[in-house]
């Protein structure tokens, strides 16, 4: 007899006898996930809440695209392989990999010099990252329908606001700290992974007993290589065309090798037909097609116009790291409520469809908003715009990776969910090394531009004269050089060279020398919002073609096994010769002794019809 306790110790050892997975072995499989989640999404916002302090330490603020680019490069690279091996070996082993190859990289970056070496590291760490998101979206594609999948948005948001919170928070502990046990602060950022690793790995050790069915196909190696051949030299010039020059050697041999990769890959995977690493097919299927263009715009607008906003607070309000992540909050409430709201009315509903075309609007209208702010506007104000924002992708983001694994068949959930998940985030990768490209080649023209009108109507002068005779200012040598700088207009260029090598010393400066340069890094920023919300649009007017959809009311996991029971059961012509060969059909035609037993087990068992009963 079985007792209740040995159902709660058996809850994660497999599914029903239906393919599903209860409630309490779902919320035990999403525990040791959301540990991996958390690992990936704390890490998120707490470099990018400090990596401006990070940068001004190591002195390369306009170095900061490689550090970021470097990450999501990587990461994005990595996505489709860990999808295609875990279809083919299984979530777990990967799953494993992953978390152990990012806690690796963080123990690297803590190691780091320059803004070079961090970028190298974090390259490293992001072929860990690479595994953490994409893998989970698929193992909850695997053991949750999608029309239930709603239902468990809660707790993976749970994760994203946590992190969101606890992130800005430590972050900015960490940056504050000159140093912590000997070891300078901002490295702990990375260091504090190394804890939340391993309890990490020990949950999905403990927890992630998901089975999959194998599927016997080859890895698609030559595939990974031509992608990395394509993307890695147009990523590169995306991010480094302003320095180089748009038509400099540099870039033109950036293009043609990046080309020639996209070229070769799209050979390779037509010849490897299902082997290929992201099978062409998919995109035969239109909502995987259009999801796939929507998703890579989103990502450029999301990234893209992410990324600045905590440097916007610290450069142009004076926010720390930890204020500036606070600061986020409005966004950070806005995407949660809109993604539990929309995730209810999923389930409820089944209607999937209007929920990232109207979300991609909204975060449209959120952009341009943003487009409007600069230095004085009001921090009221610019986080009633975040909230908009995040109510916009809230509402785009989660139904995205839906609809894609709602359209493929429950064997490729892991190469779909990754696939998709790469696309998007090969879009988010663009778009940082385009929006930062943006930024910095920019932002000297217009801090220039300000700083001629503060010069043509006194303000600047008097910002000079205030900070030449403030006797705390000459206790700051960098501050003194800027605001002497200024004061001899042959010299001027050199405090624009300082400040955007270091921009935590406009902070330091007297008002009215600061704001010219605040007011430059501000409208260079909202340059980018502009931009990113045009992206919105376009990915809103593609989402309209979705067609009707309608989502399956089983698991992707229990799909999968039914297909295969089906595929191995045997057909009508097997067992009649497996009865003929038993000799267990009489006279009369009825089948009996062990043919009737295995024709019950494959569910071919007839009925009598009248005619035959009587």
């Amino acid at each position: 007899m079985t007792t209740p306790e040995t159902r709660s110790a058996s809850a994660a050892a497999g599914p029903g006898e239906d393919g599903e997975f209860s409630h309490r072995q779902i919320l035990v499989i999403l525990a040791g996930l959301m540990s991996a989640m958390f690992l990936a999404s704390l890490d998120q916002t707490i470099v990018s809440t400090a990596i401006r302090t990070i940068a001004d330490d190591l002195q390369g603020l306009d170095a900061q695209a490689w550090v970021t680019t470097a990450y999501l490069m990587t990461s994005t690279i990595s996505t489709p392989l860990y999808g295609k091996l875990s279809d083919i070996y299984g979530r777990k082993p990967f799953f494993v990999i992953g978390i152990v190859i990012f806690v690796f990289g963080s123990l690297l970056c803590t190691l780091a010099d320059s803004m070079y070496t961090l970028a190298l590291f974090r390259g490293i760490q992001g072929l860990g990252a690479g595994a953490l998101m994409s893998l989970s979206l698929a193992i909850i594609g695997d053991i949750i329908p999608p029309r239930e999948r709603a239902k468990y948005q809660g707790y993976l948001l749970a994760v994203f606001a946590s992190s969101s919170v606890i992130g800005p928070v430590v972050g900015g502990f960490f940056a504050g700290a000159e140093t912590l046990f000997g070891i300078s602060g901002w490295r702990w950022i990375f260091l504090i992974n190394v804890p939340i690793g391993a309890i990490a790995l020990t949950l999905v050790m403990i927890t992630l007993n998901v089975k999959n069915a194998r599927v016997d196909h080859r890895v698609d190696w030559a595939g990974a290589a031509t992608i990395v051949i394509g993307l890695v030299p147009l990523l590169l010039v995306a991010e480094q065309g302003n320095t180089w020059g748009w038509g400099s050697p540099a870039a033109l041999a950036c293009y043609v090798v990046g080309l020639a990769g996209i070229g070769l890959f799209l050979i390779v995977e037509a010849r490897a037909g299902d082997e290929a690493l992201i099978p062409l097919r998919l995109f035969r299927d239109r909502t995987f097609a259009i999801v796939t263009a929507g998703g890579v715009i989103v990502g450029m607008a999301m990234f893209g116009g992410l990324m600045t906003l905590p440097l916007y607070m610290q450069i142009v309000h004076g926010a720390d790291p930890m204020e500036s992540g606070l600061m986020m909050l409005p966004l950070v409430a806005g995407l949660m409520g809109a993604s539990i709201v929309s995730g209810q009315l999923i389930s409820k509903t089944g209607r999937v469809r209007e929920f990232p075309i109207f979300g991609t609007a909204v975060a449209a209208v959120g952009l341009f908003l943003l487009f409007t702010i600069d230095a004085d506007t009001s921090l009221t104000l610019v986080m009633a715009y975040m909230l908009v924002l995040g109510i916009g992708l809230g509402n785009c983001m989660q139904p995205l990776t839906l609809i894609v694994q709602n359209a493929v068949s429950p064997r490729e959930i892991g190469v779909a969910t990754a696939s998709a998940t790469f696309f998007r985030q090969l879009g988010g990768t663009a778009g940082v090394a385009v929006f930062l490209s943006i930024l910095f080649s920019r932002v000297g023209g217009s801090i220039t531009s300000e700083l001629e009108k503060a010069g043509a109507d006194g303000t600047l002068a008097r910002g000079v004269q205030e900070g030449l005779s403030d006797p705390a200012l000459s206790a700051d040598p960098e501050a003194l050089g800027i605001v002497q700088a200024l004061a001899d207009p042959a010299t001027g260029a050199g405090a624009l060279e300082t400040v955007t090598k270091d921009s935590s010393v406009i902070n330091r400066l007297p008002e009215l020398v600061a704001h010219p340069f605040e007011q430059g890094f501000a409208l260079s920023m909202s340059e980018i919002y502009l931009v990113a919300g045009i992206l919105a649009v376009v990915a809103s007017v593609i989402l309209v073609f979705l067609p009707p959809i309608v989502l399956r009311a089983g698991s992707a996991q229990a799909e999968a096994a039914r297909e295969a029971a089906a595929a191995a059961a045997p057909t009508g012509s097997d067992v009649a010769a497996a009865d003929a060969a038993a000799g267990d059909t009489p006279a009369g035609g009825e089948v009996t002794g062990p043919a009737a037993t295995a024709r019950e087990a494959s569910g071919t068992t007839t009925r009598p019809t009248p005619d035959e009963g009587r």
